[in-house]
């Protein structure tokens, strides 16, 4: 629990004072009784039945009063800000080694499945966008938070075969879930290739990502075995390769986690685990009502028991 007000703690110094009047006060009364009273009407007296019923209605004050200052002291708790939602960007790798067909149809096919499957579960309050990247990169859909628009957007998108700007696509990602205040930023990057294109380094996007204060989970996209591409000009055979180690820097330095998928199964699996653990920005939210609430009801409560029924004569 943390205070927006701390300084009003300092209001429970007048709880010791409040006792030691109370105390001088019904000292003197003891004394008055004492000097004026019978001594067989204090015999025929049970002191200790009635001695916390006399005294609960200023333990009651007590207690009422320190609810008031801890109020006063707005008192707050931690919360995940799911009120506000994050601003969530999909990087999505649309280069050439994405048409093979270790995974059903293809790569790119699997991943915009499983894209979808991710848009359809997340929250109303979270905006989403997607970027592609190839030999560049380029927007698919602004974040928004209208599902449909989202999804219409990646139904569209079309197999390339240019070559990997991870770099590219992760620094636009960055500026497309910054466009927005005041809602944590997370971005979700896929990817089955090793750079080799685009104006912006891995090391710059991942810096750039870090400023930012974006978190980014990576998924690498693999296969249990080579999976064949085509020949290259020297005939050649070439295979997709991934670069986990690059991804995982990616992730490690940016407080997000690195998943790798071996087909569409797995994939679909990583995707679900991250749909369901999406982390919303820490916000304080106050409880200062609780405490106003129940020092209303413990006062109701005191003016029940010294004008009501059964109230103490004191």
């Amino acid at each position: 629990m943390e205070f927006g007000f701390i300084n009003a703690l300092f209001l429970f110094l007048l709880i010791p004072l409040l006792i030691f009047i109370y105390y001088r006060y019904n000292s003197n009364k003891k004394e008055s009784i004492l000097k004026f009273s019978s001594l067989k009407i204090i015999k025929k007296t049970n002191v200790k039945k009635h001695v916390i019923r006399k005294h609960l209605s200023f333990i009651l004050v007590i207690i009422t009063l320190s609810l008031i200052i801890i109020a006063l002291a707005n008192p707050q708790i931690v919360t995940a800000g799911i009120q506000k939602g994050i601003n969530l960007g999909i990087v999505l790798d649309g280069s050439e080694s994405m048409a093979a067909s270790d995974y059903k149809p293809t790569r790119l096919e699997a991943a915009k499945n499983a894209v979808n499957s991710l848009v359809g579960k997340t929250s109303g309050k979270n905006n989403v966008g997607v970027v592609l990247f190839e030999t560049g990169a380029s927007t698919i859909s602004y974040l928004t938070p209208v599902k449909e628009k989202t999804l219409n957007s990646i139904s569209l998108i079309q197999q390339g075969d240019g070559a990997t700007a991870i770099g590219d696509g992760l620094s636009l990602g960055v500026d497309m879930v910054s466009a927005i205040l005041d809602k944590k930023r997370t971005i979700i990057l896929l990817s089955d290739g090793i750079q080799n294109s685009g104006l912006v380094s891995i090391e710059q996007a991942t810096r750039y990502a870090v400023i930012n204060n974006v978190q980014v989970h990576t998924i690498g996209i693999g296969s249990e075995k080579p999976v064949y591409i085509r020949d290259d000009i020297y005939g050649e055979p070439q295979y997709a390769e991934l670069d986990e180690n690059a991804l995982k820097n990616i992730s490690n330095s940016t407080g997000g986690s690195y998943f790798k998928s071996l087909d569409e199964q797995t994939l679909n699996e990583i995707v679900l685990e991250l749909s369901s653990n999406i982390e919303y920005e820490t916000e304080l939210s106050t409880i200062r009502d609780w405490f106003i609430g129940s020092a209303i009801g413990l006062l109701l409560l005191n003016m029940y028991i010294i004008y009501g029924k059964y109230r103490i004569i004191a």
